[in-house]
């Protein structure tokens, strides 16, 4: 299995893609203040699980999903 085939990792696409669709509709004036803050949080959930994933142990996988986690809670996507 790949990190592609994570389910994990396919919402953390699913995510990202809705955050660019939603911050499409954003006043321009903001593209480079709460824009770019959800875009980049949104880009970095499913490359820390993918990153994880290709580590050798399973304890450094758990870790790069809290980063993950810890990336949502940080940046308001989280409710």
């Amino acid at each position: 299995m790949t990190h592609r085939e994570q389910y994990i990792w396919q919402r953390g696409i699913y995510l990202c893609q809705l955050c660019y669709e939603l911050t499409k509709s954003f006043h321009s004036s903001e593209i480079y203040g709460i824009t770019s803050q959800i875009r980049r949080t949104s880009v970095s959930v499913p490359a820390n699980i993918a990153e994880g994933y290709g580590r050798v142990t399973r304890q450094e996988y758990i870790r790069y999903l809290r980063i993950a986690l810890g990336s949502l809670r940080n940046h308001w996507i989280l409710i």
